[in-house]
């Protein structure tokens, strides 16, 4: 019933349909949960308010199916207004992104050319530390090439290891002596068994194999997860390789396990949220109840009380 459910929600965060209407209703339906607002200014402040409470941050500007040359470059120029405010607000906090966002489906030239805009303004802005989400298998080739041609001439670039693609330790061995900051993570999309591993036994040990493997190679690791089991391997491989805590830091997202994310900030593990914001939010809604499809309860408890 829980896969079925799963594979529901994924098949809901991709009608383009749902997505328009979406973007009307606003953050109803539980999805003020997990999203910051609708505004830059919503998300500066939701940052300030878990920078004191000792957690990081890092900003989302959500955004699908883009398609068109000017969207492409509005979603460009409000990652660097979100970069500025960040900056000028004094917010202890990093960017993160989609490269469809910024017209990958529609030139890989056009996502370049904004990649390095966005760069260039992070290098301005305090030199700030872009992150490039990772989407889909189909994604996923383009996004590791373009990332090592931005490496030639940035420093503050970085992407993210999906633990379910077979290809996964490869990967982090082909950037090894890059030197890039990754974010490791389980894996969100729906991928055939081709290219992934279809049971989640196989998923998370794969999981710590690349964490290990990361670690030991000497560079910054991020790791997403809410996973207990894996923070706790986290913890024993920190003691076991005498592994310095500033060349790691936990990730989770927003509004999912505050407590523990506070938790792990007091026991002096940099903690880092990610905190998405924006009024396309309704693609990155359905994943999270695909990840978790027990959050189904706060949906319909929004819908009734409407």
């Amino acid at each position: 019933m829980e896969q079925l459910l799963k594979n529901f929600f994924l098949f809901l965060s991709k009608n383009k349909t749902l997505n328009a209407a979406a973007k009307k209703w606003g953050l109803r339906f539980g999805a003020s949960r997990v999203v910051a607002g609708e505004t830059i200014a919503e998300a500066i402040q939701t940052v300030r308010d878990l920078n004191q409470k000792g957690l990081l941050c890092t900003l989302d500007h959500l955004g699908e199916f883009v398609f068109s040359v000017e969207e492409a470059n509005e979603s460009a120029d409000y990652c660097i207004r979100t970069l500025e405010s960040i900056h000028t607000s004094g917010v202890n906090c990093n960017l993160s992104l989609k490269m469809t966002q910024l017209g990958l489906d529609i030139s890989r030239e056009l996502c370049m050319d904004n990649m390095r805009r966005i760069l260039d303004a992070a290098k301005r802005y305090g030199n700030n530390f872009v992150r490039i989400d990772m989407e889909d298998y189909a994604h996923n080739e383009v996004t590791l090439e373009i990332l090592e041609e931005l490496l030639r001439d940035y420093d503050n670039v970085g992407t993210v290891i999906q633990a379910y693609l077979y290809k996964a330790s490869d990967d982090i061995e082909r950037l090894k002596e890059k030197r890039v900051n990754l974010r490791l993570v389980k894996g969100a999309y729906k991928e055939p068994p081709e290219v992934a591993y279809p049971e989640k036994a196989d998923v998370d040990e794969n999981y710590k194999k690349i964490i290990k493997q990361h670690l030991l190679n000497g560079n910054y690791a991020a790791i997403a997860t809410h996973d207990d089991n894996i923070i706790n391997y986290v913890k024993q491989l920190e003691k076991e390789y005498d592994i310095p805590r500033d060349r790691f830091e936990f990730q989770m997202l927003y509004g999912i396990r505050a407590q523990s994310q506070v938790e792990l900030a007091n026991e002096g593990y940099r903690m880092r949220v990610y905190v998405p914001y924006g009024n396309d939010w309704y693609g990155y809604f359905m994943r999270r109840l695909a990840e978790r499809p027990a959050n189904v309860a706060f949906v319909l408890k929004g819908l009734f009380s409407k």
